[in-house]
């Protein structure tokens, strides 16, 4: 089964991302607690927003 995540309007196959956000997703999906949610929401948030400063 493949895996599609959305990039704006380009689907990328999911098993094209590195081994750590896959990780990650799976983790997300499977494990984490609500709590957990929150903090991980607002650290992805923060280093998107850094990166999209930084290339910019």
């Amino acid at each position: 089964m493949k895996f599609f995540i959305r990039s704006g309007k380009v689907l990328r196959e999911f098993d094209n991302y590195p081994k750590s956000i896959k990780k990650a997703i799976r983790y997300i999906k499977q494990d984490a607690k609500k709590d957990e949610l929150k903090e991980i929401k607002i650290m992805l948030e923060r280093a998107i927003e850094l990166r999209s400063v930084r290339i910019d």
